[in-house]
């Protein structure tokens, strides 16, 4: 069972998952000090979401300019992982919910149960792990990154002095 979905103002799960075959973990401890994009999907391979990865690389740089650090969150495992990557030129890191399988996505309430995949759900975390924006889509809806970069202008613009 999925827990609560985290809403802006809430402490994010902390965790930390194998980004890749050599048993390197990445979490969300190491962005601290930085904002930080969670970006759940359901399956590397799958149209929507290959468009949706390939979308957030291509988009990198927009992402550098907030210092934003962006983590891609599946079911699948590493070897999955990193064929995509490769294949779809992702140079950001990939996560592996993989076992216990969702057991990330079910603390950030977007495991679903009855496909055994992660919902496409994202989430912008400020410098210290609080939760300032999420969105989970529709099935088959690639939601771009429109919304990603004005929670990350948000955040900025926070941070801007006042003159």
């Amino acid at each position: 069972m999925s827990g609560p979905l985290p809403q802006p103002g809430q402490r994010a799960p902390d965790f930390e998952l194998p980004a890749g075959p050599d048993a390197h973990k990445v979490g969300t401890t190491q962005f601290r000090g930085r904002p930080t994009v969670l970006a759940f999907y359901p399956a590397d391979w799958s149209p929507v979401c290959s468009d949706q990865m390939s979308l957030y690389s291509a988009v990198m740089p927009e992402f550098e300019r907030y210092n934003a650090g962006v983590l891609g969150i599946s079911v699948d495992g590493v070897w999955s992982h990193k064929a995509f990557a490769e294949d779809r030129g992702i140079h950001f890191p990939l996560l592996a919910d993989f076992e216990p399988k969702g057991a990330v996505a079910r603390d950030y309430g977007v495991y679903d149960e009855s496909t055994g995949m992660c919902e496409r759900a994202l989430f912008v975390l400020d410098a210290d792990g609080v939760v300032v924006w999420s969105h989970v889509s529709p099935p088959g809806t690639n939601p771009g990154a429109d919304g990603i970069l004005n929670a990350l202008e948000g955040l900025d613009s926070e941070r801007r002095p006042v003159l």
